[in-house]
């Protein structure tokens, strides 16, 4: 059985390598390169948790990254995922760089994660560095799964909410209006209103119009949103929005101070370290903010001064300018740095805690009062009903 079922899997892995539109009997160069058959493949965050422990694990205990690659694709369970390893490691066998075979599947390995591994190439400590990304990517899996835990139930609300609401409007309601306008009585204006959007939902060709206008005016957003203005305007909304704006910025400082740490600490270049840091900070003012200060230390500038200095240095607390100074004048940079990513981690978590302890009460009283306002134009009609067949 289970050699059946390892050729099965090979025969699938076999079928995702293949060339788009190649004859396995056809001879010559292959039409296209399988790696971008599976550009756009996605994998679970877990998947790529497991992969990035496994391959530290087996670094750490010596054994060659091509045969690192090859016994971990060995062990993969998503197909496509043992695809893109196998592909991996047979562009490493070929001479090309780790971090250059992880390159060609951005939509798996993220800028951040190539650029740490190039830097660990660098300066050898590829072990160091991955064991890095696995905190990184374990803490990033545990807040999204906090998250997640936090919307179920508001998201279970909603949906009861929205089958009740439809149940009395599209079967209830229409009963009432017959009698009312039997009588010719006039329905409570709350019911009028909440009638009136019910007409315009149950109207094909109006529904259609707006339909159609709100993905027009998607697509054009999100074209804007990949143009230099765009990522301006939604990055500072970013940095700026209540609550959710802070947890961004500790979010953003906590990767920036590991990665220096790690590379600093493992006798990368500050330079190179600022240069990582820059490609992992997905926001278009810290990446101005890093930009900055890679210049300045060019000209020959401290770190803290470059910082001090440089555009947009109000999204680094003081406290932590403060704190590279006296690492630098110690000798102790790397050291500083790994301190002040712990604490922001830990002021990271209690942020989200906090935030989600507010969220959660928030929704649910949002709801409330929507469905209570939907269910008091829906039960006045009923209230009324009796005077209304008396009349």
């Amino acid at each position: 059985m289970a050699q059946v079922l390892t050729e099965t899997q090979d025969r699938q892995v076999e079928a995702l390598t293949r060339p788009v539109g190649a004859d396995p009997r056809r001879q010559g160069p292959p039409l296209v390169p399988w790696s971008e058959r599976l550009y756009k493949a996605k994998i679970k965050s877990n998947d790529l948790i497991l992969f990035t422990t496994q391959l530290a694990v087996m670094l750490d205990s010596g054994v060659v990254l091509s045969d690192a690659l090859d016994a971990i694709a060995e062990q993969a369970g998503d197909m496509q995922f043992k695809a893109i390893i196998l592909d991996v490691s047979q562009r490493v066998k070929a001479g090309e760089n780790f971090s250059r075979a992880l390159s060609l599947y951005p939509r798996i390995f993220t800028p951040m994660f190539v650029s740490m591994v190039r830097a660990s190439e660098a300066s050898g400590t590829m072990f160091e560095m991955l064991n890095v990304l696995t905190g990184y990517l374990n803490f990033e899996a545990e807040t999204r799964k906090r998250i997640k835990s936090a919307m179920t139930y508001p998201l279970i609300m909603v949906l009861m909410a929205i089958a009740a609401t439809g149940t009395l409007m599209f079967f209830v309601l229409p009963r009432f209006m017959r009698i009312y306008e039997s009588k010719g009585a006039e329905l409570p204006k709350l019911t009028r209103v909440l009638v009136a959007g019910s007409q315009i939902l149950g109207n094909l060709e109006l529904m259609t119009i707006i339909i159609t206008t709100a993905i027009v005016v998607g697509g054009l957003l999100y074209y804007w949103s990949g143009t230099v203005g765009g990522r301006r305007v939604l990055d500072y909304i970013k940095i700026h929005f209540p609550i959710i704006g802070n947890m961004f910025v500790e979010m953003v400082v906590t990767r920036s101070m590991r990665i220096m740490a790690t590379m600093v600490n493992t006798g990368v270049r500050l330079l190179d370290a600022i240069q990582v840091i820059q490609g992992s900070v997905n926001n278009y003012y810290f990446q101005q903010l890093w930009g900055e200060v890679h210049q300045r230390i060019q000209d020959g500038y401290q770190l803290s001064e470059s910082i001090l200095i440089a555009k947009g240095s109000g999204l680094l607390s003081p406290g932590i300018i403060q704190m590279l100074r006296a690492g630098e004048k110690s000798g102790r940079l790397g050291e500083v740095c790994d301190k002040v990513s712990i604490f922001y981690e830990k002021k990271l978590e209690a942020s989200i805690r906090s935030a989600m302890t507010l969220i959660e009460p928030l929704m649910i009283t949002i709801l409330g009062a929507i469905i209570g306002t939907i269910a008091i134009a829906l039960l006045m009609p009923v209230f009324r009903i009796s005077s209304v067949i008396a009349h």
